[in-house]
């Protein structure tokens, strides 16, 4: 199916946001045949080609185009090459945060291009939540804006309400209210990271996430990658709150993910091609193929955080005496370079080579496989930051988690999960949270035992797991929640599109 309709995508210049909007562009192409147009700078559109290089199912590319928009890191005050918040300080994020804004002027640029080559406007333009300024461009080109968050509805609503409100500044105590929840429910201080928590609404993030967000909220609408039967509190109130139309569209990973290929020779590796493996996805498969089922834990806090060296070592004490077998990605802790390499000192003495010889641990620098490792029999439970990638891919494995939120609205998803959905326990937050070699081990003997709490965690992530396939289902009589959210949000900006064109018609 060719379609001439067009829709342009801007992504955030980060790869938890890169990838999804990828996927998302592939589902809206797939079911519409649009030509879609993903823009972003030099650096981040070589990692989108670098993933989709080795990609098999090459007809799910058809119609998408790359457009790179000229972006230099050293006029912002940040190192060359900084197009992306991975390995970046939190300063420096700050002032990637501020420079994204000078993509505007390129992107009315590749607009106005688009209209001059097919004499009409896009459809709408697709930008990521903190791309605010988006709106406003899509009014002055005649078309619309749709806003795209990368995260599920619960934290989505909690980090945009949180930024506008800034609830905790008004609070005597370390709980408080946030506007567009229940009454009854309660946040806490230590589940903002420490830049929210120092807002006053004139420092410099303040003034970049109130204005984003702000504009984002006048879009036409939100796609949340999501899935209606796993968040309905969620959606419910990010609807109420927003007064938009909110299309869960999710879960947005690798359609394999949701099919049973686990532990069948099928490999998501290619999935992250660029990232440099610390073992090959053999090797980890490999190890996995020792242990029984549900009795691994697998370790990871997403692409871009790590934690504290003491932290660290705690961690490595407990793991070793609960006796669980386990797959731990690690980084050099805070206060050292990301890039360098691991030392270890860093671990307790004779660690890694006492894991090593009774394969019990496997430490893995850097990167590791992290949908081959979830998608394995032998996984149990995931330690993790509660990115919402990361629980998506958990969870469409039935993998319960251990969470460990560090920053943005990854606390407001461990509350979710926790309280919502039951499918996580906490063992402590950010990178200064306090944790004892004894309280991993109390933490990770409960999440895995096969009784209990553990069994009925399990049980529940294997219910989510089953309403995430069923939500994405494409069978005519039985279409599934986000399929049909796909459907009605192309029938919205179709009509949108009409009667724009009608209105410049009239004006003529």
């Amino acid at each position: 199916m060719v379609s001439r309709d067009h829709i342009v995508m801007l992504p955030y210049m980060a790869h938890g946001h890169l990838m999804p909007l990828l996927a998302l562009a592939r589902q809206i192409q797939q079911r519409t045949g649009f030509t879609i147009t993903i823009a972003s700078t030099k650096l981040n559109i070589q990692y989108l080609r670098s993933t989709i290089s080795t990609d098999s199912n090459s007809q799910s590319l058809f119609n998408i185009r790359f457009a790179e928009l000229p972006f230099n890191s050293t006029d912002h005050d940040l190192p060359p090459n900084s197009e992306n918040t991975e390995n970046l300080s939190l300063g420096n994020i700050g002032k990637l945060f501020h420079a994204s804004i000078s993509l505007k002027d390129p992107v009315l640029h590749l607009v106005n291009d688009i209209i001059h080559q097919e004499g009409k406007p896009p459809l709408c333009i697709i930008s990521d939540v903190f791309f605010g300024w988006a709106t406003e461009l899509a009014k002055s080109v005649n078309t619309v804006n749709i806003t795209f968050t990368t995260g599920g509805a619960y934290g989505t609503l909690a980090y945009v309400s949180i930024w506008l409100n800034l609830p905790h500044r008004s609070s005597d105590s370390d709980e408080f209210k946030v506007p567009g929840f229940p009454e009854s429910y309660r946040f806490h201080r230590s589940q903002l990271h420490q830049y929210i928590r120092d807002a006053d609404g004139e420092d410099l993030w303040s003034r970049f996430m109130q204005t984003q967000i702000s504009q984002s909220c006048g879009s036409i609408g939100w796609l949340c990658n999501s899935v209606e039967e796993i968040e309905p509190l969620g959606f419910d109130l990010l609807r109420k709150y927003l007064r938009l139309p909110v299309w869960s569209v999710g879960p947005l990973i690798p359609p394999a993910l949701l099919k049973n290929t686990s532990s069948s020779g099928f490999s998501f590796s290619k999935q992250h091609a660029g990232k440099r493996p610390g073992l090959t996805t053999e090797k980890c498969i490999e190890w996995l193929d020792l242990h029984g089922p549900d009795s691994v834990l697998y370790i990871s806090f997403g692409s871009q955080n790590t934690i504290g060296l003491s932290q660290m070592m705690e961690l490595a004490i407990g793991l070793e005496d609960s006796g669980v077998s386990f797959i731990w990605v690690i980084r050099p802790p805070i206060g050292f370079d990301m890039k360098s390499e691991f030392r270890d000192e860093w671990l307790p003495e004779g660690f890694e080579e006492r894991m090593k010889q009774s394969k019990r641990g496997l430490l893995v620098r850097n990167w590791a496989p992290q949908l081959d490792i979830l998608s394995h029999k032998s996984t149990g439970a995931f330690l993790s930051h509660c990115g919402w990638n990361s629980v998506l891919e958990s969870l469409s494995q039935g993998v319960p988690i251990l969470g460990w939120p560090m920053a943005a609205e990854q606390a407001y998803n461990s509350k979710m999960l926790m309280e919502e959905m039951g499918v996580s326990v906490e063992l402590t937050r950010g990178s200064q949270g306090i944790i004892v070699g004894k309280e991993v081990k109390r933490v990770i003997e409960l999440v895995l035992e096969k009784e209990g709490k553990g069994k009925d965690m399990r049980n529940k992530a294997v219910e989510v797991k089953k309403q995430l396939r069923a939500a994405v289902s494409d069978e005519t009589q039985n279409k599934g929640s986000s399929v049909k959210a796909m459907d009605d949000f192309v029938r919205t900006i179709l009509s949108k599109s009409q009667e724009e064109a009608a209105s410049i018609e009239v004006q003529k």
